[in-house]
């Protein structure tokens, strides 16, 4: 998923080599091939939920394969169309990759678990909604990262703020008692996307639509996406972020922690970065969910994270479910989110990281959250983003209207 919420890297590897076979496992077991991403879990996590769910599954072997993001996808692809079950039986991708694979025809359809067995009513709509196609769900939530506003307590408080602000016009009014001359009262960056994303589904637009036809149209002309460009401009406005750049050129932790920045928008593992260079703000940092529209919920924001799949070409459905059910169930969950600092997959279980402050800003966003359009060909989108061109120009003066036509036109030409 382009350049990842949680940054994962890595290189292909078997895992839990070490935690050898259980006692009295005898050759009748069968062996369940398991694709993971390289730090998704933890060693300690995985070694754990091997030993328990071999226990619990007396005819079952686990094998866990660590693979890299890099490349993930064609090695994915090859994996769907291999003949003779010798392949992967359950694959994690990220939420927003499963569109291609469903479009190739390789992923088994796992509706029937999903509403019988795994409570899909309470799944986070950005993890859910990208793995399912018409009424089919293929994707099976794992976990969830998403942006929320960290922000300096006491830059706050020296402008007379008690609380953080619950909706966009309170987050306005609140930014700009705190944008001085010494102080921004936000950075962001012209071209952060993914954020104006969010403002733009709060208003009930899109970056792109499918309509009946069945061919994917950009949507950044429709005003509800231009009400959403329009408070991103204001909000933009109430800082120093450059208006052609996004939020990694330059990187915004190191900003936030060299200047004097009341606020910026990102996952909450970021303030690791900005303590690191900055050890003074350890205790002078936190986090509150992106305002909404109303105080009655948070905002709406990009979910990132990751899905499981289970290849149509496994010989083994029984037991490649099996691990699906077991990952995404709620004590696997709650162990996840715990050991990783991520969200739940569902939102009945944010009480799982109520203790940790950013996590918790970040599960009440993650209730509102969403994902890119669904298409095979969004990837292309982003390669190439228009988006990106169009906030630029707009910050930059340009019309929004006349620019929201040129990016939308783009967008369906790639799209089509």
């Amino acid at each position: 998923m382009r350049r990842r919420l949680l940054a994962l890297l890595c290189v292909s590897a078997s895992l839990l080599t070490a935690c050898g076979a259980l006692p009295g496992e005898g050759s009748g077991r069968r062996t369940v091939t398991v694709w993971l991403m390289k730090d998704s879990a933890s060693k300690e996590f995985l070694a754990r939920f091997t030993k328990e769910f071999e226990r619990a599954h007396g005819d079952l072997r686990l094998d866990i394969r660590i693979q890299q993001w890099t490349g993930i996808g064609e090695k994915v692809q090859t994996a769907l169309r291999r003949q003779g079950g010798d392949g992967p039986d359950v694959i994690e991708v990220g939420n927003t990759q499963v569109a291609q694979y469903v479009d190739g025809g390789g992923l088994l359809d796992l509706t029937l678990e999903s509403m019988r067995d795994w409570g899909m009513k309470d799944w986070l709509p950005g993890l859910a909604e990208p793995g399912r196609f018409g009424s089919r769900q293929y994707g099976i939530p794992w976990y969830a990262a998403n942006r929320v506003v960290i922000y300096r307590k006491d830059l706050f408080a020296a402008a007379g703020l008690a609380r953080p602000p619950k909706t966009r016009d309170q987050w306005l009014n609140d930014t700009q008692k705190l944008n001085s001359r010494d102080v921004q009262g936000i950075y962001l960056a012209g071209q952060d996307w993914y954020t104006l994303a969010g403002f733009i589904w709060d208003e009930g637009g899109d970056l792109a639509k499918q309509p009946s036809s069945g061919t994917w149209e950009g949507s950044l002309d429709t005003p509800a996406a231009l009400r959403g460009m329009d408070f991103y401009r204001r909000l933009q406005a109430l800082g120093a972020g450059p208006a052609d750049a996004d939020e990694e050129h330059p990187p915004q932790a190191g900003v936030f922690a060299r200047g004097r920045v009341a606020q910026i928008v990102a996952v909450p593992g970021l303030a690791q970065a900005v303590v690191r260079k900055n050890p003074e703000l350890k205790d002078k940092l936190g986090y509150f969910p992106v305002p909404g529209r109303t105080a009655a919920r948070p905002g709406a924001v990009f979910t990132g994270g990751s899905d499981l799949v289970v290849p149509k070409n496994t010989d083994d459905r029984r037991g490649a479910t099996a691990v699906v059910a077991a990952l995404a169930g709620a004590k696997w969950q709650t162990d996840l989110a715990r050991t990783m600092n991520y969200v739940p997959n569902k939102t009945t279980l944010a009480d799982a990281v109520a203790g940790e402050a950013g996590v918790a800003a970040m599960a009440a966003g993650a209730a509102q959250g969403r994902a890119t359009p669904a298409s095979p060909d969004w990837a292309a989108v982003e390669a190439d983003n228009p988006v990106k061109d169009y906030m630029t120009k707009v910050l930059t003066g340009a019309d929004p209207a006349t620019e929201a036509r040129r990016a939308s036109r783009r967008i369906t030409r790639t799209l089509s």
